[in-house]
């Protein structure tokens, strides 16, 4: 099972002997589950069914449904507008003018009417019955889409967190990492210092020799971010709606990847902190798009 994206777009339709109907879902990027419908009015009752059905498939992600009816006949009628089309006439005779021509009074407002058709509730029913179910095709799509775009998202994932493996793992064998190789170099810099400055208090220093070996120690950042992979890679293989958790555990990169550049004691060592600091940028603007 792999991660599902928040991503995707979705269309079913459907119709009976009178009515054609369309669904389109789309989903994009959200902290939660949120989702907005536009209805034909009367349809209300179909809202409900749209965010059960919604809810059982989706964790997070903003979706849009849009539903679209289009009538065959029997949905709506013209009828003419007898009263209102005399009336022209008589007033036209009554002013000594030659009768307008039909196609003319047809177009004056009001003269034809555009009524809807009347259904009994048992057909209303059945039809908003077998909308729902073009609604459930619909969001079975929309699941399918975004199920896709989730595995492409996968490998993308995987990808980065090799890269920020490697670079943990050249971090933790660089001269840098070596509390030995820190040591040394104070040493060295200590030495020159001594030769400048003789009278130096031997105790004092050693102190902050100390101090400073223990500042520039980052041995427990890299094995932070050890486990923190060991996390990514289980999460990835676990798949399912675990975007909030790779994205708190993107920021546990990024403030393991600040501490071990503040810490850096030689130019190898900030080079690959900063390279890794890149490597989880990149991670967690994917992350945004994990459900």
């Amino acid at each position: 099972m792999t991660v599902a994206s928040m991503t995707g777009f979705a269309r079913a339709s459907g119709h009976d002997d009178s009515v054609g109907w369309t669904w389109e879902a789309k989903s994009v990027n959200a902290r939660g589950l949120d989702l907005r419908c536009r209805l034909p009015a009367g349809m209300v009752a179909l809202e409900t069914v749209a965010r059960a059905a919604a809810a059982k498939r989706f964790k997070r992600g903003n979706l849009a449904l849009n539903l679209q009816i289009d009538s065959a006949g029997g949905a709506t009628r013209l009828a003419v507008n007898r009263a209102a089309l005399d009336r022209l006439v008589a007033l036209a005779r009554a002013r000594g003018v030659a009768a307008p021509r039909i196609e003319t009074l047809l177009t004056v407002r009001g003269v034809v009417e555009i009524t809807e058709a009347v259904e009994d509730a048992d057909l209303r029913g059945r039809r908003e019955a077998a909308m729902a179910v073009t609604l459930e095709q619909c969001l079975d799509a929309l699941a399918q889409a975004r199920a896709e775009e989730g595995a492409r998202l996968d490998v993308v994932l995987g990808d980065e967190i090799d890269r920020v493996a490697a670079l943990v793992e050249t971090a933790a064998a660089s001269a840098g990492a070596r509390p030995d190789a820190a040591r040394a170099r104070l040493e060295d810099k200590l030495a020159e210092l001594r030769a400048a400055v003789p009278a130096l208090d031997e105790e004092r220093v050693a102190q902050e020799m100390a101090i400073l070996v223990v500042k520039g120690d980052v041995r427990e950042e890299i094995d932070r971010l050890i486990a923190h992979v060991a996390a990514a890679r289980e999460l990835l293989a676990a798949g399912g709606a675990v975007g909030r958790r790779l994205d708190f555990l993107a920021q546990e990169f990024n403030r393991e990847a600040n501490t071990l550049c503040g810490k850096a004691n030689d130019l190898e060592l900030t080079r690959i902190g900063l390279e890794l600091k890149a490597v989880i940028d990149q991670f967690r603007e994917q992350v945004q798009n994990v459900e």
